[in-house]
């Protein structure tokens, strides 16, 4: 889902002023506020001074950095974003990214080992071990059980062996936690990977040397320990799940062609033969520093960290530029409909296929959102879930499941008993047909833009928050002041916009609509 950073202009100076990021507000010696500083008709707009406190800067192996100047508490945050994810990855091998993930916490060659060059041989060995067992493995009902028992076995001993070279107190972790680090985490999505933590101001030299020596020299051990624990995963999150489980199947339906209908985590077929020469390929092709982008927000120098920034990341090579080839979802023929049929309690998903941002009619969708479900006066909820009592819940999200191509605005609702998905999803159409006859008023539309400014108030107050919104945008749309633009073009919308809208996308012939029922119901 994407992060709230919408905003309108009429409040938008005062917004940045609360969260400290105008000029006036920040820096030694600085007393006055901006708007005591300069009358309301002249004060500066608000996206000059976003842009303004916003230090770009690009090495030459095209790495970009995004700094921003805090200096109210002696922390600073860092949001380091690859723009890769599963819509990058080959048939075949879906679940690479998220893999990586998980990989690049266990260390480089020098973090998070006791003997690197010792280690690299059983490497080697486990390898081998592990690409003799997925071989017979491969051959389903035919594979000789004696074989498969002796080379899990063998794998096994090996695993055991490497453990020994395994420095806990060494790994990236441990260090960061050591040196009072918070926060340190990582998702993968759909279009991208991302590594975030928030450390003391005086701090950022270590986290330049950490973060550029994974870069550079990632090992990726224990990957096929680790491989079993993301089947695992994958199998509470998504085959015991029934929420996963709905989702996954919904996208799978909603993209015939399309990588965004593969799910992040990949296929269980796919991640049980993941192999670690494959997936370090994979980093080598898509995590170089010309496909990175990093935000770094808090109580910095941009002049003496700049330097500091060359030092470490400079000498990292580029990757190779390859053309991003995707195949592209052919045109609709018509609705598509599914029922799953799962052990849980019925639920109800529904989708409309829609252009990605930055297209004006994402940003309508980004206000229909609010009208049906933001609220319990939004139209959705207070018409089936308080006046009717169809659904126990009802929810919707625009932008699903990525933003560096066409996606889908969902619905998601679950009944409530005794009434029935049928009852809902009907209700929820006929709640669609109002919006398409122009039943949005100007009042619940400026409603709507108020509640947008309160999110963004909440999404730049933390320097981790801004720090993610940065860089999601640059990567994502290819600039970051996306935050800044999008006021304008809220500003433009009116009543007659979002009707336009609903009536070319909410048609029969765009609709994705994925059911779960009990094995004992029928539809």
């Amino acid at each position: 889902m994407r992060p709230v950073v919408r905003a309108l202009a009429g409040v938008f100076f005062v917004i940045l002023l609360s969260a400290g990021l105008l000029a006036g507000t920040v820096g030694p010696g600085r007393g006055a506020s901006a708007p005591d500083a300069a009358p309301a008709a002249t004060a500066p707009t608000p996206s000059f001074n976003l842009e303004a406190r916003v230090i770009e800067h690009r090495l030459d192996n095209g790495m970009l950095f995004l700094i921003v100047r805090r200096p109210f508490a002696p922390t600073v945050a860092m949001n380091l974003r690859f723009k890769v994810g599963s819509v990058d990855e080959a048939s075949g091998e879906t679940g690479m990214a998220h893999m990586l993930e998980h990989m690049l916490f266990k260390g480089t060659e020098t973090l998070g080992t006791t003997d690197f060059e010792r280690e690299r041989t059983l490497l080697a060995e486990i390898d081998a071990r592990a690409a003799a067992l997925d071989a017979e493995r491969r051959k389903g009902e035919a594979a000789d059980a004696a074989r498969l028992a002796t080379l899990r076995a063998e794998l096994q001993a090996l695993q055991e062996r490497q453990k020994q070279f395994i420095d806990k107190d060494g790994q990236i972790d441990a260090l960061y936690t050591r040196n009072g680090g918070v926060g340190f985490n990582a998702t993968t999505g759909r279009d991208f990977t991302t590594y975030f933590i928030s450390l003391p101001a005086n701090r950022l030299e270590l986290w330049a040397r950490i973060e550029a020596d994974r870069m550079v020299n990632p090992v990726l051990r224990s990957f096929y320990a680790e491989r079993e624990v993301v089947l695992e995963e994958r199998r509470m999150r998504y085959e015991s799940e029934p929420g996963g489980k709905l989702y996954e199947q919904f996208l799978a339906l909603a993209y015939q062609a399309h990588p965004y209908r593969n799910p992040t985590i990949g296929w269980p077929s796919d991640i049980a033969f993941l192999n670690r020469a494959a997936t370090e390929r994979f980093y080598r092709d898509h995590y170089g520093p010309n496909n990175a982008v990093v935000a770094i927000v808090g109580d910095v120098d941009p002049q003496a960290l700049i330097p500091l920034l060359r030092r470490y990341f400079g000498p990292i090579p580029a990757a190779p530029a390859r053309p991003r080839l995707v195949t592209a979802e052919p045109p609709r023929q018509g609705e598509r409909r599914a029922v799953v049929r799962f052990k849980a309690e019925p639920r109800l998903v529904i989708g409309f296929q829609k252009p990605t941002a930055p297209h004006r009619d994402d940003y309508i969708f980004d206000l229909i959102d609010r009208l049906l479900t933001s609220g319990r006066t939004s139209r959705l909820y207070r018409s089936i879930v308080e006046e009717r009592q169809l659904a126990a819940s009802v929810s919707t999200s625009n932008g699903v499941p990525g933003v560096r191509d066409d996606n889908l605005f969902a619905i998601f609702a679950t009944p409530r008993h005794p009434h029935t998905a049928a009852e809902v999803e009907a209700a929820i159409l006929a709640e669609l047909e109002g919006v398409k006859k122009g039943e949005v008023s100007e009042r619940d539309l400026q409603k709507v833009k108020n509640q947008l400014e309160a999110n963004f108030i909440r999404g730049l107050r933390s320097n981790s928050g801004l720090a993610g919104q940065l860089t999601y945008y640059q990567a994502g749309l290819g600039d970051w002041r996306y935050i800044t633009r999008y006021p304008q073009a809220i500003a433009t919308i009116g009543v007659a916009d979002v009707q336009k809208a609903a009536q070319q996308y909410f048609k029969a012939a765009n609709r994705t609509v994925v059911t779960m029922l009990p094995p004992e119901e029928e539809p």
